[in-house]
């Protein structure tokens, strides 16, 4: 998958993503919408605590909906 950031994020509209955080954190989860500011909303959504890996033993479940400011975004992996 190539191109411009927007055109990935639309093309990823309902897949499962990962997100990185300036704060380190990553979540994974649904990607439900976006905006030109790269804000977005996660669906079911978790919070890998402290590991480089995602396994259900060390994600921590966040609410339902889960909305990042896109300011705070370093990555996002489809």
């Amino acid at each position: 998958m190539s191109g411009r950031p927007l055109d990935v994020l639309e093309a990823s509209l309902g897949e499962r993503v990962t997100v990185r955080l300036k704060s380190g954190d990553e979540y994974v989860g649904e990607l439900g919408g976006y905006d030109q500011h790269m804000n977005l909303v996660l669906e079911d959504a978790t919070n890998a605590a402290d590991s480089g890996e995602i396994e259900p033993a060390t994600a921590e479940s966040v609410e339902d909906t889960t909305i990042i400011r896109g300011d705070n975004v370093v990555s996002i992996t489809p």
